[in-house]
């Protein structure tokens, strides 16, 4: 039987979002821990990037902020999975949370019913593309390494806007 981490952080950028070799920069598996150094800028791997690219970069609004931050904890609490920090920005999502489940399931839940919901809520026309194809998905095996990651998803990403954090997180120590 295999090991359940405290928690995963997850990571997931809307479409178009922080290409690889932009200047902003973004990160790919082997540059991905948050307070390291992202990919060097690259303007032939940039180009290359949104070459691929078959539609336009989405960003998300307010409206469409506060929709996926309902969404993910409505996709968490009918899993029956601790959310315990979430902040969703204008061109990605952050997400800590414990469960005995693949983080890859999780992240693509979350997206899943998130871009259900603002299809249904007429913000975006159907089949808009929302997120990028991937993300990140790191484990967490220590208390502090979860507290690390809620303190940088809920206090290290500038002005909080769409935001969650589960104060009250004694269940750490009974995991």
């Amino acid at each position: 039987m295999e090991a359940i981490p405290l928690a995963y952080f997850i990571t997931f950028s809307c479409y178009g979002a922080r290409l690889h070799g932009d200047e902003a920069g973004s990160v790919d598996r082997n540059h991905n821990i948050p307070r390291t150094p992202h990919l060097s800028p690259d303007s032939q791997r940039l180009q290359m990037e949104r070459h691929r690219m078959n539609a336009d970069s989405y960003e998300m609004d307010a409206q469409r902020r506060n929709l996926v931050l309902s969404t993910t904890h409505e996709v968490c609490s009918y899993r029956c999975w601790s959310l315990l920090a979430a902040q969703v920005r204008t061109n990605h999502v952050h997400i800590v949370v414990h469960a005995a489940t693949a983080p890859e399931r999780i992240m693509n839940d979350i997206k899943v019913y998130a871009s259900r919901l603002l299809n249904s809520q007429n913000v975006d026309r159907l089949r808009r593309k929302h997120w990028a194809r991937h993300g990140s998905t790191r484990y967490l095996w220590k208390p502090e390494q979860v507290e690390a990651a809620i303190q940088y998803v809920v206090y290290e990403q500038g002005e909080p806007i769409a935001v969650f954090e589960q104060i009250d997180r004694r269940l750490l120590t009974n995991l």
